[in-house]
């Protein structure tokens, strides 16, 4: 088995993930799209994330290169392929598979709580995930309308879809659980992620949220783990 990582920007890279994979011996390649680098022949792939970043699925004029990711995430998920998509890989999930996206009604930045729909509670992806799930959430887009057939897993009070399934193994989650302890401090430093996080928690919050991670970071991390255990369970099952 081997991993194809979507990156778009340097400091969104698979985060705890990357020890399950190395724990797992499943080599993975990340491509940084940001910085030119181009999407490989996925034929040598077997599941393929997406991972967060600053922009927006709607700026190809700024990003030409999203219409590539696009085209490459529809023909993926077309085949029926393991998929896994953070914040903006959710996104780029929905719109690449002719969902919507826009700007959210209210931005979510911080340490909140999603709750698993009915459909959610029932899905393999979340097998023993508490119903009121921790995450860490930083966006301020969001996706307005599902792709054909999809199923929301997650909502909350001000994202009805914060999580979906197209198919049987294509997942989206608008959340965080791949966070590290170095996470907070390294987005911190993006001046489009600190300008929201200001703009949402005031002055003087990435202190704040760093202390808030350090203490959520053991939940965290165990739903990281059900929830990688559970994908990789739906993959084997294929």
């Amino acid at each position: 088995m081997r991993a194809l990582v979507l990156q778009h920007i340097a400091v969104e890279h698979p985060g705890v993930f990357r020890d399950y994979l190395a724990g797992d011996d499943i080599p993975w390649d990340a491509v940084e799209l940001d910085e030119g680098e181009p999407i490989p022949n996925l034929d040598g792939y077997d599941l393929l994330f997406a991972m967060g970043g600053p922009m927006d699925v709607w700026e190809e004029a700024a990003h030409p290169w999203l219409v590539t990711e696009k085209a490459a995430i529809r023909e993926w998920v077309i085949a029926d392929r393991p998929f896994l998509g953070f914040c903006l890989g959710h996104q780029l999930l929905a719109d690449a598979m002719s969902g919507s996206v826009g700007p959210a009604a209210e931005s979510e930045v911080g340490i909140k709580d999603v709750e698993l729909t009915g459909a959610g509670l029932t899905d393999p992806l979340f097998t023993g995930v508490p119903q009121l799930l921790p995450c860490m959430q930083w966006h301020s887009a969001a996706v307005l309308e599902l792709p054909r057939d999809a199923v929301v897993l997650a909502r909350s009070a001000v994202c009805p879809i914060q999580a979906f399934r197209v198919g049987e193994a294509a997942y989206g989650l608008q959340f965080h659980i791949e966070v590290t302890n170095a996470t907070a401090g390294e987005w911190g430093c993006v001046p489009a992620y600190a300008e929201s996080l200001e703009a949402t928690m005031g002055a003087g919050a990435l202190g704040r949220l760093e202390s808030d991670m350090a203490a959520a970071l053991p939940a965290f991390n165990r739903s990281a783990r059900r929830i990688y255990d559970n994908f990789m369970s739906i993959i084997k099952l294929r």
